[in-house]
């Protein structure tokens, strides 16, 4: 019981204490949060071949969040907006043993338009809208490293096509800036 007593009297000593002493409601500086510019390598895998000022200055649209995934002998990095689902970036790495006669008969869609100064033999192509979002523009090369790559850009839906095809030619310069032997 001494405890006790004692405990609740130093207690009471130092509540009356403060209580003589307190200066009055305390200023709390505001904080701003951190925001952090993370390149997209940070993510691992195909998101080591991109970078956000680089996607940027092809494309004029800022990405800032990565992901990769990694199954086998193919590699992807996907990235985007924080804020939004789309417009979407997917790049596709694959090791392969393909030439560049198998490339354009069974990887190169119909329709296809063929891209000089990209890899071994590469293409590029504009897909329609889907259920869920607007068109998609694609450029797709078989790399000097014997890998099979893919730069997909996924539009919001009601975007027209013809911003998709615009879109298109300028992911030729971003995909002449990915070094597929560096992963």
């Amino acid at each position: 019981m001494r405890g006790r007593i004692c405990l609740a009297g130093v207690a009471a000593l130092v509540v009356s204490g403060c209580a003589a002493q307190d200066p009055g409601p305390v200023a709390v500086p505001r904080v701003e949060p951190v925001v952090l510019d993370v390149p997209a390598a940070s993510s691992g895998g195909a998101c080591r071949l991109l970078d956000f000022a680089v996607i940027e200055e092809h494309t004029g649209e800022r990405f800032d969040v990565a992901a990769s995934s990694s199954r086998g002998d193919t590699h992807t990095c996907v990235v985007r907006a924080e804020r939004a689902l789309l417009p979407e970036l997917a790049l596709t790495v694959s090791d392969t043993s393909i030439d560049v006669a198998g490339f354009t008969a069974d990887v190169q869609p119909g329709g296809a338009r063929k891209v000089s100064k990209l890899g071994q033999a590469a293409y590029r192509r504009t897909a329609s809208a889907a259920d869920g979002h607007g068109p998609v523009a694609e450029i797709g090369w078989l790399a000097a490293d014997d890998r099979l790559a893919t730069l997909r850009w996924t539009l919001p839906k009601g975007t027209d096509r013809a911003a998709a095809d615009e879109l298109a030619e300028r992911l030729v310069g971003l995909a002449q800036t990915v070094d597929t032997r560096t992963l």
